[in-house]
């Protein structure tokens, strides 16, 4: 019985989550990206971001900050990182908010967890983009590769870790979300 239990309660979470993530990625792809330059502005503070780190370390850097479309980060005499929508880690944090919102849990720890790892998966893709400025500087044909498999998994990985830390430490099957 308990076990039935417990798969209802995961079947009731995947369906909950797999909704509210839904829901949120429509908002963000139909209203945010297409009405506001939120999501510009958050790209440029991503790529300023990178570039201070990479002056951190001595590097002269150059970037290319847009309203639209696209904006670059590189390291002075490589061709430097494209950073796009898609780069900006703001479907990562609604995933993982949605993850801690719908699995159990007390909601006074949810109010400073979900920013907690918000703040962490954002350093986390700053640290990405510096990353890939580094390789885009001294070994650009693994560019690509490390783009799309390496840090990808990592980056995944990591939101899974927060989210397993969460269930272990917060996280109770008998408390109400």
């Amino acid at each position: 019985m308990k076990a039935n239990t417990q798969s209802n309660a995961f079947v009731r979470f995947l369906i909950t989550a797999s909704a509210a993530y839904l829901v949120s990625f429509l908002i963000y792809q139909f209203i945010i990206k297409r009405y506001t330059l939120y999501d510009q502005a958050f790209i440029g503070t991503i790529v300023k971001s990178t570039a201070f780190c990479l002056n951190s370390l001595g590097y002269k850097t150059f970037m290319v900050l847009q309203d639209r479309d696209m904006q670059v980060v590189g390291i002075d005499g490589s061709n430097g990182v494209w950073v796009g929508s898609n780069c900006n880690a703001i479907t990562l944090f609604a995933l993982f908010a949605v993850f801690i919102l719908t699995y159990p849990g007390n909601q006074k720890n949810k109010l400073w967890f979900i920013p907690l790892g918000i703040v962490l998966i954002h350093l986390l893709n700053i640290l990405r983009v510096t990353a890939l400025a580094l390789i885009s500087n001294y070994s650009p044909q693994w560019l690509d590769f490390n783009h799309t498999y390496t840090f990808t998994f990592l980056v995944y990985l990591f939101i899974f870790m927060l989210w397993v830390y969460w269930i272990n430490k917060f996280a109770s099957t008998s408390s109400a979300k």
